[in-house]
This record gives structure tokens, sequence and C-alpha cells, in this order.
């Protein structure tokens, strides 16, 4: 039989590695092309993979829980056809068929590998019998038929078969039967592609491809889908609009409704086997004397350094990682400044109420118009919309965008997300309302893709769902900046030179030095402040 190995594919977005989450076949199941095999969490995302070859399992290469990179052979599935009697029986292994390893894929965008031409047969290593590169590929693009090739191996103690002569015999037969094996469409459309098509309503038939062949590539259906987007934000608009931001009265749904969830307990918990966190084979750190039970302890893993017991080992890993890793980086690279300015809301709050009592089905949100205040700041001050680019050689250069890809800070039960809007400088304040509610649904479930996790270009921060004042946000590498928006609150304040209760909060902006000075963004911020105490006048006016 034929057994064909499926390797853990770039997932998109120049992912490394990913966790099994949980099988969804197990080894002698029976898999049709497509079908899901496993689900994956990567560095942003939790995905299911379908496989893109038919047949029997054969081999799960990993448990769950365990982290492959990508390239590393994910699930081996067999063809289930078997060789005849006489090749089998013929007691030498060189006549057995090999397992059929991919290794020419399509590629789309970043994804896949081709085998080099310069390698050839003679070059491969002698034992493998064939080159084993799977390929790093995007799910659902298959081998040709001219990228895949087998070393003709010659027999022990016979002559070679020559070049371009046909099987015969046994070996006839299990060639003919390995030919008529189903095969990968060549030019089958990626899994990854139709799902994200099928989840936003895009007909992916109607769709003309721009890749080699017609290929429909993500592109196509980006394309297709702002159009989709255009409608259901339209559509959206029509339903209730989400509170926004919180303010003294009852805490209100906002960016990042209530506290952090705090992570699961470790499987295992102190004392497992396997180590403190569960983890197979993890070394347990030595442990006090006291946390000895003959000694009068409690049995538990007690930390050395502070005498404490420890109550859970959590590994970093996942998006834990990469938002460490994206934080120390950040901090790390960006010379960050931080303004911030008081602002008196309360006629911002005034407009919306009489917004909601005349038409209650499309009042914009509070989020949804301080989004639209903050993108009219932008095309203002058009340094904070921008990237710092290193060169190889050290060379730095900004680069400035004509549009808007307006991210918001999402904190989710997998930890901190930040979806997109791509080009949210053309919606209004009613659109945003729509489109943002549903980013954020898609984020806080981990069904977010790569592609909705990335390429923003600035980002708002509302913590003031957390009941907090201010904060001196990180800025979301490689942008230059991010906003920040407190809590609502009632304070005193002076109006016409008399004192007053007004609703005030504090809006904070850290932005890159390097990129503009304190000028741009004081302008900035003082733009946007200026829009939520006068709101009328500014909606009038962008």
């Amino acid at each position: 039989m034929s057994i064909n190995v499926f390797n853990l594919p770039d997932l998109g977005e120049g992912l490394t590695e990913a966790d099994i989450l949980r099988w969804l076949v197990a080894e002698g199941d029976t898999v049709t092309m497509d079908q899901p095999i496993v689900e994956v969490e990567t560095a942003k995302s939790a995905v299911e993979v379908p496989t893109p070859f038919e047949g029997v399992v054969h081999t799960l290469h990993g448990a769950e829980g365990d982290t492959l990179l990508v390239g590393q052979p994910l699930i081996s599935v067999s063809d289930g056809i078997e060789a005849p009697e006489s090749a089998a029986g013929s007691g030498s292994d060189d006549d057995a068929p090999e397992p059929t390893y991919g290794a020419g894929y399509r590629e789309e965008e970043l994804a896949g590998t081709r085998p080099s031409a310069e390698l050839s047969v003679d070059e491969a290593d002698p034992e493998a019998g064939e080159d084993e590169s799977s390929g790093n590929v995007l799910i659902g693009y298959g081998t040709s038929a001219a990228g895949s090739f087998r070393r003709r191996r010659r027999k022990r103690g016979g002559p070679a078969a020559p070049d371009g002569a046909a099987p015969t015999g046994a070996a006839a037969h299990t060639h003919d039967a390995l030919t008529a094996a189903p095969r990968m469409a060549p030019t089958v459309v990626s899994p990854l592609v139709r799902k994200l098509a099928r989840e936003h309503g895009v007909d992916i038939t109607a769709l003309a491809g721009t890749g080699p062949g017609g290929l429909i590539m993500r592109r196509d259906v980006l394309v297709a889908l702002d159009q989709v987007e255009d409608q259901r934000s339209r559509a959206d608009a029509a339903g209730p609009a989400p509170t926004g931001l919180a303010t003294a009265g009852p805490a209100a749904p906002g960016l990042t409704t209530g506290a952090p969830v705090p992570p699961p307990p470790a499987p295992g918990g102190p004392g497992a086997q396997g180590g403190p966190a569960g983890l197979a084979g993890a070394p347990k750190p030595p442990a006090a004397p006291s946390s000895s039970p003959e000694l009068g302890g409690t049995g538990q893993d007690v930390d050395p350094r502070t005498g404490l017991g420890v109550a859970v080992r959590e590994p970093v890993k996942g998006v834990r990682k990469t938002i460490a890793d994206a934080m120390t980086r950040s901090r790390g690279e960006i010379p960050e400044a931080t303004v911030w300015v008081d602002v008196d809301a309360t006629e911002l709050l005034r407009l919306r109420a009489e917004l909601k009592a005349a038409d209650p089905q499309t009042t914009p949100s509070l989020l949804a118009l301080i989004a639209r205040f903050t993108l009219a700041g932008l095309q203002r001050f058009p340094q904070l919309n921008a990237r710092m680019d290193t060169a190889p050689d050290g060379s730095r250069t900004i680069t400035r965008f004509q549009g808007i890809n307006l991210g918001l800070a999402v904190e989710s039960e997998r930890g901190l997300m930040v979806p997109n809007l791509r080009n949210a400088d053309r919606l209004s304040a009613v659109e945003l309302t729509g489109a943002m509610r549903e980013i954020i649904d898609v984020a806080r479930s981990g069904k977010a893709s790569p592609a909705q996790l990335s390429g923003s270009t600035f980002t708002l921060n509302n913590y003031g769902v957390f009941g907090t004042d201010g904060a001196t946000p990180i800025i979301n590498h490689p942008e230059v900046a991010i906003l920040g928006i407190g809590r609502i609150i009632d304070k005193p304040w002076v109006v016409n030179g008399e004192l007053a209760v007004r609703k005030v909060a504090t809006l904070s902006i850290a932005f890159d030095h390097r990129v503009c000075d304190g000028g741009a963004a004081g302008g900035f911020i003082r733009f946007v402040a200026d829009c939520l105490e006068n709101p009328s006048g500014a909606l009038a006016r962008i």
C-alpha cells in the first residue's frame, strides 16, 4: 500500500509552530479529502486542519498537548490498496512500495515549498529511497504528478532495470494499483480559503482566481469579502448596538467586557505524575525538606527561592508566548513616549442618548463614535498611521499608508487578541458598530483567522471596562502608536468659570518617538478630545 505523509503546514502569516489541542480522528479511521483531522492552536488562533489525502489513518504523529514545528509530520494516511501476494511474498523488501511523500505543492503567498530542481535522484540519501520532503504547504494543495519522483532501487544480486523500461509482472500490477489510487486534485482550492469564504458568505464558485491557472487565492476572497462585509455591516446596523465604554453606572459590555478570565489549572496539578504541570518527563524541582510529609510538611511542591508552595506551573506557549514575545519586542525596539488628556464627554453621552431615542436600531455605540473620531484624527496626522521598517543592512524606512486598518485590543479566554477592521476609514459610525461587534465576537470565540489578527496599522484599546482611569499602553509592534481610553466617571469640572459635575474620561496615546515628535501626538489626541467634547460639530465635519 502507499502511505502519504502530511506535514504540519504553514497556517499563514509566518507561523512556525502549533500545539495539538485534540485529534478529530483516530488510527484506523477512514478519512476523505479536506476532512478536518485535528484542532491545533497557533500563536494567533485555534483552527481545524483538514487533510489533503483520503484513505485510512495510518499514524498520528503527536499526542494532544504536543507542540509541532511547521514541516514536521502531522498524520500519515494509507490509500488502503494492498500489494499482490506474489509481490508481497517475494521475500525482498526492495520491491515493496515505499511511503509516498508529497514533494511538489502549489504555493499560495508564503505557504508551500517546492523540491529543488538541482537535487537529482543520485544526490538523495541512499537509504531514504526518495526525497522525503513533504512540503511546508498550505492545506489543500497537493502533490503534482511532475513534482513527486521515486528512486529506482537496484535488486540485490541482480541487474538494475534499464531507464525507461516498463515494469512487468507483479511490479506492473502494483504500479497499476498505485496509479489508479485516488490522487489529490492539483488545482484544488485551499480549504482555509474555502472556509474563509463560507464563513463570510462569499460564493467561491463565482470568483475569478488570480493565481496560476486561475487558482483562487486568499486575496481573491478578501476582495469579494469587502463587498460582503459592506452589506453585512449595513444589515447589522439594524440590530441593537453594543454599549461601548464603561461609565459610572452599571458596567456595560464594550471592547473587552469583564475581567480577564484566569487560565484553567494545568492538567495534573501539584504532585501529579510527570511533574507539577502534568507534563510527562518534566523535571520536578527539588523540594525543600519541610515539604516532606515524613518531616511534618504538607507534601506540596515548594519553591526553593521563596519557601512558598507552588500552586501550578504553567508553560509559556501558544498565545501567551506570542503575547510575551510581542510585548518584549515592542519595549525593546520602540522608544515610546506617552501623552494623555482628560476629556469632558458629557456632550458625547447626551448626543448618543438623543440618537438612541430617535432611532434605537441604528444607534452607534460609544466605542464606534470614538473610533470614528480616531480615524478622522489619523487622516489629519498620518505620521501615526505608519510603520518603521529596518532593512538587513540596518537602514530604516518610515512607511505610511493610504488607508487605515484599525486594530481593537480584545481580552479573551485565550489571552489578548488584536483583530482589525481593514479599511476602517471608509466606514461610518453606524457601520463601525456592526463591524466591530462582529470582529470582536469572532476573536473572543477563538475562531479569528491569522489574516484577521494581523495587518493593523493603529490600535484602539478600551481599558475603561476594567474600571481603570488611565494607562500607558504598549504599542502593538510593528505599529507606531496606540490610543487608550479610560472609564467615563463623574468628576468636578469647571464650565464657564463655574464648578460643575461632568462625565470625564482620560485618553492616552503611546507613540514611537523615532517616527514623530510630541507635536504630532499631542495634536492628534487634542483633535480626538475636541471631537468628544463637541461631537455634533465633529460629525458634521468628518
